[in-house]
Parts: C-alpha cells; structure tokens; sequence
C-alpha cells in the first residue's frame, strides 16, 4: 500500500502543501526544495547577511538529518510485524508537523528545521509508485522521468511507456494542487495550516493497515500455481525415469543369469 496510488496522492498532495506552507508564513523557506535554499542561502552569505544565510542554512542541515533518520529506522525496523517501518515515519512526521502548528512567528527557524526534517524522513522512505522510482516531496527528478518515458514511447510505441509517463505527471499534478491548495489555506489559517498536512498523513497511516491489493494476490496466486504445476511435472518426470531404470536393471539382471538369452 506505501507504493498504491491513494497513498502516494495524500503523501504528494501534503508535500506540496507543506512547501507552500513554509515558504508563505515561514519566512520564505522552502521545506523541500533544498536546491532554492542552497541558491538563497549563498546569496545571502556572498552579500554578508550572515543571519539571513543561517536562515536557509538551517533547514538544509535538517533536511540531511532527516534523511539521515529515516534510514536508521528503516534499518533497525525493517522487521517489524506490528507495524511497517513507512508507518512509523508517517507517524513521526505528523506529531512533527503538529508540534509545528504551535510555533508562533518568533520560531520560524525552528519551524522550517522541523518540517524539513519532516520532508526529508518522507521522501526517503517513499520512493516507489507502482514500481516506478518518485520522489513525494520535490519536482524536478518525476518531471526528469515522466518527459524521458514520454520521449522513449515517441520512438518506441511502447503504450507501457505512456502509462510510466502518466505516474509522474500525475504526481506533479497533485504537488501542484496541495502547492496551491496550501497558499489558499495559508491566508486563512495562518501558522496552523500545516495541521491539514496531519490529516492527510493520517489518513495514509490508516491507509497502510491494509494489505495487498487484489492485483497482487492474484498474482501470487498464478505464481503458486505455476510452481505447484512445474513441481508435479518435475515429479511425473522422476517417476518415469525411475521407472525406466528400474526396467533396465531388472532387464540385465537377468541377462546376467540367463546369458543364452542375450
């Protein structure tokens, strides 16, 4: 379920949002996009505005940590039964972000550290949509895929390549909307915008709880099949030799004993 359509929209619909929500009431910063922030962040340094590079320098910071994170709960509840380990992600992130609904202007700082923290334990353990490699939080590298399998079905044919190519404009489109939504939302809520953000990845947590679609049983299933098949086949097969050499043994055996029958 992380890589089924329904989870990927409220995790993409959310990134947008909350992009939206720390550039417009948190100073200007972007949440996920660190790339903006490296570029604002080193204008700011070359201009000498020191405080205004930390600013951006911050949330950059807070960004690798997060990603930093994410990994070493991957790795360490990789195993776990109760819950998957993308869950346990969701779940920090939202008392993150609803923690961050509290600050008042005077925290921005650590506001945006947060909700790139946030992002970035996001981005790193939801990688996959239907199979496909994409990123929640960010634009460039799914508009990268999507023009590229586009481009490859223009001199291929390939109505596979068509679909790919949709994955990732589709996502685009929804960050796009949560971007929007989240600007709208911002001039109305203020600092608890991001709250919405902690309903929608509720929603995904809850949404996690179930197990694998149909399509994929019934895939399992015709593997289970295939293999029961190949194994009786496989099976009728040694009978057969067995029962061959165990003619031919017999057949000299008594060759052996009789030898004017040879």
């Amino acid at each position: 379920m992380s890589e089924s359509w329904p989870t990927v929209a409220l995790l993409t619909f959310s990134g947008g949002l909350q992009d939206a929500y720390s550039y417009c009431v948190r100073g200007k910063v972007f949440a996920n996009a660190q790339t903006g922030n490296i570029v604002l962040m080193s204008q700011c340094f070359f201009a000498g505005e020191w405080l205004g590079g930390v600013h951006y320098l911050v949330p950059l910071f807070a960004f690798a940590f997060g990603v930093f994170i994410a990994e070493q709960i991957r790795a360490r509840y990789a195993a776990l039964r109760a819950v998957h380990w993308r869950q346990l992600i969701v779940l920090g992130e939202i008392l993150l972000l609803f923690a961050v609904g509290f600050f008042p202007s005077s925290m921005d700082l650590a506001g945006n550290a947060l909700v790139s923290f946030a992002c970035a334990m996001q981005v790193q353990a939801f990688r996959k949509i239907n199979g496909y490699p994409y990123a929640s939080t960010m634009c460039i590298g799914n508009l990268r895929s999507g023009v590229e399998a586009f481009s490859a079905y223009l001199r291929t044919k390939d109505s596979a390549l068509v679909k790919k190519a949709g994955h990732y404009f589709g996502v685009i489109g929804l960050f796009a909307l949560g971007a929007g939504t989240g600007g709208m939302l911002c001039g109305q809520l203020g600092l608890r915008t991001i709250w919405v953000c902690c309903a929608l990845l509720s929603i995904g947590f809850s949404l996690m709880f179930l197990k694998e679609d149909i399509q994929e049983n019934a895939e399992i299933q015709t593997a289970w099949t295939h293999i029961r098949t190949d194994a009786a086949q496989a099976e009728a097969e040694a009978r057969n030799i067995g029962h061959a050499l165990s003619q031919e043994i017999q057949q000299q055996a008594k060759e052996l004993h009789n030898p004017d029958e040879r």
